[in-house]
């Protein structure tokens, strides 16, 4: 990336002025490790350089080009990635103690802002994709009926596109939740990369675009950005920009990095500078890829191809970016393909979860990545045995909501074999991370479902993240047999 952004000249021409008797330590003179070079920028709130909590300088005008780019009203920088701005969005949207509408399948992010605000939750769940046992769209209906039942309700937060890029229909969503005045979030960390200039280049139906309140988006997972930077975007006079600065200013860092800042701001100039070829060739490399894997016999790809209403009934639509594998009727997890194209192909995919395996694209991958992926991938499809590998269970429903998970966390809890904990209320969390999207809950009864699920993903290799039980084979649970608290969901 050779464009050299606004921000960047500026902190450059404030480096060289003076000597820095501030922070950091280094004083742009020691590389805090071999070979890194942003340290040159690493500075902090002195003249020139603006304050990220009270911009009105350098770094207001870097947000304003971001906003400008995705067609925001307002867009806040965050230097402590999207979970950072859900924190801050739930927070500003929900008042203490309201009622939320939120997908089920949403990051465990939102779940902690959800215990931080002591919210109560009306959960919707989206169905599941049959053929890749992953959670589909959220239905425009299911939110409707949701509305209905909670007339109160503060917000709705849902999740578009999820982890494995399944989107929802939020133009549809956000119509239904302004007409009741109700605020939308969208928790668009995965998607970043859904701004005006790449419509016309097949990504369309971001939530910006759809007019939902307050974004959050990670620009780190495909776009030319650095970990750990994140956008969040407003919409609409439905949440005051006030509150959302208060709430920035309590979830986030009161030292940001500016190298992190630098980079957010470099990101806007080259996709603003060259944005529509990077998108343009993104897609010519997927539709390559796309063509190539059409003809596989046992490895499976998510396409949403004519076949779709049948295939994937359960899914609005799809981001082509997301290139999730399943090996089930090959014999093969995901885990054993992931270690296969590391150990043969020299390939590093993002998540192996159950029979499913996650490659993540970016406008940034090499002209030839995806061309060997689809080698790589039609290689182990001709050698895979005719051998189905054991079903999974599928995804399971989650167990109704005895309390809240702040409450449920406040409680009295035991650990308890996981084979006996069936019809205990869970005191922890369990999800495999990523995607970070919790199988169980604070304060839900556990199901037989979810016990079946969890031990057939841990024999295919997946690890589950407990909260609280770090003994094998156990999980926290309520003391109390039966703590049913009343008015919760």
């Amino acid at each position: 990336m050779s464009v050299r952004s606004p921000l960047q000249q500026a902190l450059e021409s404030c480096a060289g002025r003076s000597y820095p008797l501030h922070m950091p330590g280094h004083k742009r003179r020691m590389p805090p490790a071999p070979g890194l070079g942003c340290y040159a920028w690493d500075t902090t709130e002195v003249p020139g350089t603006d304050d990220l909590h009270d911009a009105g300088g350098i770094l207001a005008a870097a947000m304003a080009r971001t906003a400008a780019l995705w067609g925001a009203g307002r867009s806040w920088y965050l230097v402590g990635g999207s979970t950072c701005g859900i924190l801050a969005a739930v927070r500003a949207a929900a008042p203490f103690g309201s009622r939320v509408i939120c997908a089920r399948n949403c990051h465990k992010s939102v779940y902690h802002a959800i215990e931080l605000g002591r919210l109560s939750v009306t959960w919707v769940t989206p169905p599941t994709d049959p053929a890749f046992g992953v959670y589909g769209s959220l239905p425009p209906a299911a939110v409707a009926a949701a509305l209905d039942a909670c007339p109160d309700a503060a917000c709705v937060i849902l999740t578009s596109p999820t982890y494995e890029g399944v989107l929802s229909d939020l133009a549809a969503i956000a119509a239904l939740c302004h007409a009741r005045g109700v605020p939308l979030l969208v928790d668009e960390a995965h998607g970043a990369h859904y701004l005006p200039l790449a419509e016309a280049h097949g990504w369309r139906g971001g939530a910006v675009a759809a007019g939902a309140d307050l974004v959050v988006q990670s620009p780190h997972k495909t776009l030319p950005s650095l970990t750990q930077t994140a956008l969040l975007h407003l919409n609409g006079g439905r949440i005051d920009p006030d509150e959302v600065e208060r709430q920035l200013d309590v979830f986030e860092t009161s030292s940001p990095s500016y190298p992190l800042l630098v980079s957010l701001d470099g990101c806007t100039a080259a996709l603003a500078d060259g944005g529509d070829a990077l998108f343009a060739a993104w897609r010519q490399r997927l539709d390559r890829f796309s063509a190539a894997v059409a003809g596989l016999g046992r490895l499976r790809v998510f396409c949403l191809g004519a076949d779709a209403p049948a295939r994937h009934p359960a899914v609005f639509a799809h981001d082509s970016g997301k290139i999730l594998v399943n090996g089930g009727a090959a014999g093969l997890t995901g885990a054993a393909l992931a270690e296969t194209l590391r150990r043969d192909w020299g390939f590093e995919t993002e998540m192996a979860c159950g029979a499913n395996l996650l490659a993540m694209t970016s406008v940034a991958d090499a002209p030839d990545a995806l061309d060997r992926l689809a080698e790589a991938l039609a290689a182990i499809d001709r050698a895979a045995p005719a051998c189905p590998a054991p079903p999974l269970p599928p995804l399971p429903p989650p167990g109704p909501a005895v309390c809240p998970p702040a409450e449920a966390l406040a409680r009295p809890r035991r650990l308890c074999p996981a084979d006996r904990a069936v019809g205990a209320v869970a005191a922890e969390y369990v999800w495999a991370y990523p995607p970070g999207v919790p199988l169980l809950a604070p304060g839900e009864r556990i199901t037989p479902a979810f016990a079946a699920a969890a031990a057939g993903l841990e024999a295919a290799g997946t690890r589950l993240h407990h909260t609280v039980a770090r003994t094998p084979g156990t999980l926290a649970v309520l003391a109390d047999p039966d703590p049913a608290a009343p008015g919760t969901r």
